[in-house]
């Protein structure tokens, strides 16, 4: 995943410690933009030796983890979440063109 993605939740399952903690959840089949990845540990609740793929979403804003010596603002783990599928930037031109009426052929179908 990248900065400027947009990713859809596929699991929006928190137990109560995360709900203390995180001011704003993802839910289930929203979409949302990813602002930053980082780099952040398994776990807050144990503290975290193992490193996973983290998100920031610009739909969502926490407050500073409380684990992190930098007070890095908490994120989530990049499995809770699917890249949405879009046209790629040639194809959505050409689906486009077919709307406003153009008889151009071959456009992407899912």
């Amino acid at each position: 995943m990248i900065k400027g993605q947009k990713v859809v939740c596929i699991n929006d399952t928190f137990n109560e410690f995360v709900r203390a903690v995180y001011k704003q959840l993802p839910d289930k089949g929203r979409t949302y933009t990813v602002r930053e990845v980082f780099l952040g540990r398994e776990r807050i609740v144990n503290g975290g030796d193992s490193a996973t793929v983290g998100l920031l979403l610009d739909e969502l804003h926490n407050p500073p983890d409380p684990f992190h010596v930098g007070k890095q603002e908490l994120g989530f783990s990049s499995e809770r979440f699917a890249p949405l599928e879009e046209l790629p930037p040639e194809e959505a031109e050409v689906s486009e063109e077919e709307a406003a009426g153009s008889p151009k052929t071959g456009y992407w179908m899912n």
